[in-house]
């Protein structure tokens, strides 16, 4: 709630953070949609599972 009051009251236009979901790592990034005018109009919402590219991440540390 507080990232759409945020996007509405023009505070920002971007959130994006992770979170642990039954063991695999969700990262979920929201936009804020506006108009040709910058009025916000509604909220796009990207997730990805990203648990995977983590893990080669890490194996190529290991390197």
């Amino acid at each position: 709630e507080e990232i759409l009051n945020d996007f509405r009251e023009n505070r920002r236009d971007r959130a994006e953070f992770w979170i642990n979901m039954g063991g695999r790592l969700i990262y979920i990034r929201y936009f804020a949609v506006r108009d040709k005018a910058e009025k916000y109009v509604g909220c796009l919402e990207v997730t990805q599972d990203i648990t995977d590219i983590k893990k080669i991440e890490a194996e190529k540390r290991l390197l």
